[in-house]
């Protein structure tokens, strides 16, 4: 059967059954239908002197046609953890409409390793996203609002700041004119829209702890500047309480459930390449609080969503993770190893050995942040023994591990080697977590850090404005926030076509964003864009509702 069809075909519990699993009472769900629930506010609260459980971070290589499956693996260790007897959760992002409208799909798991219900995730879900983009919108309307009553605060509408936002991809948007149309519509002015995923709203809601924490970030934001250069908050707009409001029930975690009826967190959805790539933190750390293993993903390949995850979320929120999966496919060994897509149902033991560095130099990324770390092998039925054998020696030679999971297409049953390791990891308490730089190191040198430490860069490229404006925010007190690259998730380098483990290359700087808020500061390098563009042939001209009703064409 296909995705959409076994998660039609699950035998789903009510949620309240799911949240009685790790303690939460029915009083402290708010459901949305009978598959889905918000866990209150007031029952986090409740939980947050228990003991943490352990935090296992899924992570991947960099990301091929061929698929990894990371969020597929993500759901099938957590139901392979429970398997073994142990009480586990996952804790994964919500999707976004623009990839699923745009070229990937769903973002649920897939075959026998999923989150239900799945459409619902894919498509509107609790409103959360909705809910993200009309906060964010309310501020911008409310910036524009007051420089046209007089403009109090003094602002220069050559430097306002803070970009509009929407969860679709529209290239048409990237750079506007607003305002146009005469004296009753404003001062014209030059903009633009990011997507939702972007938002520093988004960012923010996914690192507040609750809501002071997010009402107090969300007043940080930096809307724009007065001539004199000084900086105009959010708060200064008077806009924090309202956006608070509508952020409300959106701070909530949603609870839903795997194939296999264990609990699922999913809460949040940055874009690891253009944004921090994590689920909410207060998801995470409600799930420690109630579950003994908690499994996350961080968006994108390790050089994106887990340097992010070490670096950014577990920074902020006093997360010490015990065990790293770095999940790769035999058939995108074989593209990092020269093959086309087209190829890849043929053996080629040597394109895996060849593609294998890229799946190296992850797995040596990882042990920086001394985190122990293991691979998983996601299985496809186009593997060859010999091929499988080339992954697991390769692995081997580096010091780690390579487990073949089979949780497409058995479940957890396919996973519970896999699960076993982990446990053996976490029980054998090696790791030593650290970020990979300190909070006092100059903006441009944490920039630096990660593009040679991570990246293997000889250079970052930046011109005088870049670092002059480095150096202004850390003049202003911005100095010891982490920075969050911006960059193409298909690569090491900028250029997404640039597979494998290159290194003597140089990462060019296009811009930086202060989120003040949120508390990083935003590095765009290369060509990467905040607002992504359709492909020529969309998801969305498959998708359509059939003669029975149901969804075809969105997974």
């Amino acid at each position: 059967m296909s995705d959409i069809e076994i998660a039609r075909a699950a035998n789903k519990k009510p949620i309240q059954e799911v949240g009685a699993k790790l303690g939460i009472p029915t009083e402290d769900l708010l459901p949305f239908g009978h598959d889905k629930a918000k866990v209150s506010a007031e029952f986090i609260k409740s939980v947050s002197g228990n003991k943490n459980g352990h935090l296992v971070l899924v992570t991947a290589i960099n990301p091929t046609p061929a698929g990894e499956g990371k969020t597929t693996t993500t759901v099938g260790l957590g139901d392979g953890l429970n398997r073994i007897g142990k009480k586990a959760a996952i804790c994964i992002r919500e999707a976004s409409l623009g990839p699923c409208f745009g070229m990937k799909g769903g973002a649920a798991g897939g075959g026998y390793a999923q989150v239900v219900p799945m459409e619902d995730m894919n498509l509107h879900f609790t409103g959360d996203f909705h809910a993200i983009t009309s906060a964010h919108n309310l501020l911008a309307a409310m910036l524009d609002n007051h420089i046209y009553w007089g403009n109090a605060l003094d602002i220069d509408i050559r430097r306002v700041a803070f970009r509009r936002v929407m969860d679709m991809n529209d290239r048409a948007l990237r750079e506007i004119v607003c305002s146009l149309g005469g004296v009753a519509n404003g001062f014209p002015r030059e903009a633009g829209f990011d997507i939702t995923v972007a938002s520093e709203v988004m960012a923010i809601l996914c690192l507040a702890n609750d809501l002071d924490d997010l009402e107090k970030r969300l007043g940080d934001i930096i809307v724009a500047y007065r001539r004199d250069r000084t900086p105009v908050y959010c708060r200064d707009i008077k806009a924090d309480g309202a956006m608070t409001v509508l952020l409300q029930q959106a701070m909530q975690p949603n609870l839903v459930q795997t194939l296999e009826n264990n609990p699922a967190f999913v809460h949040g959805g940055p874009f690891a390449n253009i944004a921090h790539g994590c689920n909410s933190v207060v998801a995470t750390t409600t799930a420690l609080k109630l579950a003994d293993y908690v499994v996350t993903e961080a968006g994108f390949g390790a050089d994106l969503g887990a340097e992010k995850f070490f670096d950014i979320k577990c920074r902020k929120a006093g997360l010490k993770p015990e065990a790293v999966v770095i999940v790769a496919t035999v058939r995108a060994m074989k593209m990092n190893g020269g093959v086309k897509k087209d190829d890849l149902g043929a053996e080629n033991v040597e394109a895996v050995k060849k593609g294998c560095a890229n799946l190296g130099r992850h797995i040596e990324n990882v042990k920086q942040f001394g985190v122990p770390a293991v691979v998983a092998i996601n299985h496809f039925i186009s593997d060859t023994d010999a091929e499988i054998q080339a992954v697991k020696d390769y692995v081997a030679s580096q010091g780690s591990e390579a487990i073949l999971c089979k949780h497409w297409a058995d479940g957890s049953a396919g996973i519970e080697e896999l699960a076993n390791k982990v446990v053996s990891l976490v029980e054998g308490k090696t790791a030593q977590f650290s970020p990979l730089y300190p909070e006092d190191m100059p903006l441009f040198e944490k920039v630096e850090t990660i593009a040679k430490r991570i990246y293997r860069a000889d250079e970052v490229l930046a011109d005088k404005k870049i670092r002059d404006q480095l150096k202004a925010w850390e003049a202003d007190g911005y100095g010891n926030l982490p920075v969050c690259m911006a960059k193409t998730q298909y690569s090491f380098t900028t250029d997404p076509n640039m597979r494998g483990a290159p290194t003597g290359h140089s990462l060019p700087i296009r811009e930086v964003r202060l989120s003040a808020g949120a508390g990083f500061v935003v590095v765009i390098c290369g060509e990467i864009m905040t607002m992504p563009g359709l492909p020529r042939v969309p998801s969305a001209e498959a998708i359509k509702i059939n003669d029975d009703g149901l969804i075809d064409g969105l997974f």
